[in-house]
Order: C-alpha cells, then structure tokens, then sequence
C-alpha cells in the first residue's frame, strides 16, 4: 500500500520538482559554498527566509502558463509592448547562456578531480551528452532522467551527516536573522538571492505546465485544443511547486551546513574554485563527503544545463512564433533545438576558452540578482492580468507575497550599485 502511495506520489512530481531541483545548479553551489565557507552558519535563515518568497513566484509563473496555454514570454508578446519582449529575451537569453558556460566549467573542473581527463576535453564529451539527451529522447524519458538527477541532490545533505554537528547552533542561526556590516556580505547577499530567486526559473515552469497539459489533453499527431484549467489541476500545480521549492532550499540549507561546518570551522574562508570547496572537504569530512559533493557538482549540471538552454529556447521561440517544446522532435521544433544548441555550444566557449569559474558562476548569481527585480514585477503583473489569468489571478495574500519579493530583490539590486 506505501509502495503504491509513493509511486504515485513520484508520478504526480513534474516541472515544480525539476524546477527546483534545477536552481540548486552549479553557479548555486559555487555562491552557498562562498556563503558558508566566508561567513559559516550566518546566512543559514536566508534560505528558511526565501522559501515563502520562491514558492509565490513560482506559483505565479506555473499557473499563467496552466492557466493561458503560454509562456510568459508568448504571453508578454500578445499584451505588452514589443520593445518590453525584446528586452527581457535579451536578458534571459544572455544570463542563461553565461550560466551555461559557467556550469559547464565548474562540471569540467569536477570530472577531473575523479577522473583522468583534461578540462577542455571534459567539457566538450559534456556537451555532447547533454545535447544528445535534450535532443534525442523523448520529453517522457528526459523528465525521468531529470527526476532521478534531482534526487542526487541528496548527496549534500549525506554529506552533512558524515561531520559532527552543532546542530543546536545551527538551528538558531536557521530562524535569527544575523547581518554583518560589510561590502562583502550585502554582496554575497544579493547573489544568494538571485541564485536562488532565478528568473530562467520563472520562464522554464510556466512552458513546462504548458508541456504537461500538452501531454495530458493531446494525442500526438492530431490538432489539439487545450481545455481551461481545472482546480484539481491547479491543485497539484501547487503541491508539486512547494514541494519542489521546499526541496531546492533545503538542499540549500545544507550546502551551507557542509561548508560551514569544515572551511569556514578550517579557517579556509576563500574559495578560489569549485575545486578548492571540493577538495578542502577531503582532509576535513572525509573521502565520502568529498566524493559526495563533487557528484552533487556534476549532477546538478547533467540536470540544469538543458533547463537553462531550454528556458532561453522558449523565449526565443515564442518571440518568433517557432513551433516549441521538449515534447517534439528536432525536425518538428528545428527553431527551437537550434536556439538549446547555439546556446550550449556558446556557453561551452568559457571552460574551453579557460574563464575563471568560479568568478564566472559567483557573478551569474549576483547579474541575476540584479535583474530579478524587474521579472518579478513583469510575473506579478501577468498573474493579475485578467485578460491572461481571468478568474484565476492573484489572490491578495500571493501579491503581498509577491510585492514583497519584488521590494527586497530591489533593495538589494539598487544597493549592489552603490556597493561596486
């Protein structure tokens, strides 16, 4: 009976689950090691803090698209101005495709740490199997493969039970929140939050819904009709979207409690790479921990990669009018695979052109930080959108919810400018 509740537990898990588990990626590891190793348990409650903030804009973002059968971008293009359409893909497309590259360093730089590889050659046999899952396997399978991905998130938290912990000292640095008064804080702060608030995040849930009803409503082949949203379907939209949130910080939270608990303890506060976070747990939690970490590494890129290349290709492909979806074949959606390609193939130049990167995926997090404000406000004013939403906008709770994620990922945008 407990075999067959969780199996359909599992199968009711989609985009909210890989949603999350995909903003654990690596430029998120690199900023949580930074968080933990520079400032120990401090930054812990940041991660409890976020979590009703991450849920209601992702909420937001994955019932415009149940609800409208678009994306935000498709959605942007039918109500808004043009040159607002524009802007946004060029921010998306640009963002992700940094992060792509930087991912892709960090993913190389793992590989050789348990295998004798070079960089540069490591990073192009990645490419190349990410790019033949994405464009080669049906969309069932890829959500499986990426289901099973986001459970290797599970070796952080492994890890964190390998050391001995203060476990009372980290729950009060979980629910206190502690500041310090420093450049390097608010700075660390502001790519935190827009790593773990990504806006690729906003653009990736709402065509995945769409993609979900597709398969739901459709049969393959025929023209297709999607019906209007129901409420057990928006229902489990919810639950599927907090659970995968609630998971995306609480691998967070322990990403910091690892760290922490051995650098930041070592006294080893500078991470110059994913190497030196990697290695350093080596001497300090063990082979097993530092064998946990760097497959968590490489895991969280086989996983965030192709959502980071897809997300651009719906912008991309919405903008101008391309057939889309993972759930069509490449001669079906030529436009659309060509953009996952492109964008790969481009973000493969930093490991190979040898980019630092760990600076490389430190200043994703902060560039996102910086336009997440900006995505927010637009995802707010979609979900409020009658003509988008009808009876399905905000409620008054999920736009205080909403406004508030929006005034303090603008506090921090505006005072990361005065701080540089």
């Amino acid at each position: 009976m407990l075999g067959i509740k969780l199996k359909n537990f599992w199968k009711r898990l989609g985009p909210g689950l890989i949603t999350g588990a995909s903003d654990d990626e690596p430029s998120a590891i690199a900023t949580y090691s930074i968080a933990g190793a520079k400032f120990g348990y401090i930054m812990l409650w940041i991660a409890v803090f976020a979590l009703p903030l991450m849920i209601a804009i992702q909420e937001m973002s994955a019932r415009i698209g149940r609800v409208s059968n678009k994306g935000l971008a498709g959605n942007i293009k039918k109500h808004y101005p043009r040159w607002l359409l524009f802007f946004i893909s060029i921010l998306i497309v640009g963002t992700n495709t940094l992060n792509i590259g930087a991912d892709m360093s960090a993913m190389s730089q793992a590989v050789t740490m348990i295998l004798p590889v070079q960089e540069k050659i490591a990073a192009i046999v990645i490419t190349l199997l990410i790019l033949l899952k994405t464009i080669l396997l049906p969309y069932q399978k890829i959500l499986t493969i990426f289901k099973w991905l986001a459970l290797s998130l599970f070796s952080y938290i492994f890890a964190v039970f390998t050391i001995h912990q203060n476990w009372v000292q980290i729950i009060y640095h979980a629910f206190v929140p502690q500041f310090i008064w420093s450049k390097d804080f608010f700075i660390v702060m502001t790519a935190f939050m827009g790593t773990t608030i990504s806006p690729y995040l906003f653009f990736w849930q709402a065509n995945q819904e769409v993609e979900e009803k597709m398969i739901e409503q459709c049969k393959p082949g025929q023209i297709c009709h999607l019906k209007p949203a129901t409420q057990d379907e928006l229902k489990t939209l919810k639950e599927d979207t907090r659970i995968g949130m609630s998971f995306s910080n609480v691998i967070t939270f322990f990403i910091i409690t690892l760290t922490a608990s051995t650098l930041f303890r070592a006294g080893n506060f500078h991470i110059e790479t994913l190497r030196d976070a990697a290695e350093a747990l080596k001497p300090l939690a063990g082979e097993y921990s530092y064998l946990l970490f760097t497959i968590g590494i490489i895991s969280s890129g086989f996983l965030a990669i192709p959502v980071l290349a897809g997300s651009a290709a719906y912008v991309i492909a919405e903008v101008f009018g391309w057939s889309e979806g993972l759930n069509k074949s490449f001669t079906k959606a030529k436009g659309f695979y060509g953009v996952v390609i492109t964008s790969t193939l481009v973000g493969l130049l930093i490991p190979i052109l040898g980019i630092h990167p760990i600076k490389a995926l430190f200043y994703t997090s902060l560039l996102y930080g910086i336009i997440a404000p900006i995505l927010i406000l637009m995802v707010i004013h979609l979900a409020n959108n009658p003509k988008i939403m009808g009876r399905h906008a905000n409620s008054h709770s999920t736009n205080i919810l909403g406004y508030s994620t929006f005034l303090i990922m603008a506090f921090f945008a505006i005072l990361i400018f005065f701080i540089l």
